[in-house]
């Protein structure tokens, strides 16, 4: 799958959840609400790969990263288990490792830096072709956002 049709159908998705789930993103629903039907659009545009949400696996192990905890300092790595919000793929090994996705709320006052280190690692350590950092939603000052970031290296 070229990088053009994977961001075209990724696009696709988004404008399909900004359309048949304007309520969750008007009244500020919870980040995995917004993740979920986000993935139920990722489903049909991805039809030979597995949608997965906050899927944890790596084979029969839990999915780690060499990443600092949130808290931690920036020096202090180790392997962290991690819960990415969606993953397209083909579970069971990391040969069809597609695209991870990481979607913040426009309205968060969470940063998003600790979303792009882990969307780097998930490309290096578990070999995602795509990684994808989506803001969306109505900020704070209740204008729309629609952010889409690719392949954060």
């Amino acid at each position: 799958m070229s990088d053009r049709e994977t961001h075209a159908l990724f696009e696709r998705a988004v404008d399909c959840l900004c359309a048949t789930d304007q309520h969750l993103l008007q009244v500020d629903a919870s980040e995995r609400s917004i993740s979920h039907r986000l993935a139920v659009h990722l489903t049909s545009q991805f039809p030979d790969f597995d949608v997965d949400c906050e899927y944890n696996r790596n084979g029969f192990d839990v999915k780690r990263l060499a990443l600092s905890q949130r808290q931690a300092r920036d020096d202090d790595l180790e392997a962290v288990t991690v819960f990415p919000d969606i993953v397209v793929h083909k579970r069971g090994s990391n040969h069809s490792n597609l695209l991870v996705v990481e979607l913040k709320k426009a309205s968060s006052n969470v940063g998003a830096e600790y979303d792009l280190a882990k969307l780097q690692a998930f490309r290096k350590e578990l070999f995602y072709k795509y990684a994808v950092h989506c803001t969306i939603g109505f900020g704070r000052d209740g204008i729309f956002v629609r952010r889409i970031v690719w392949n954060v290296d």
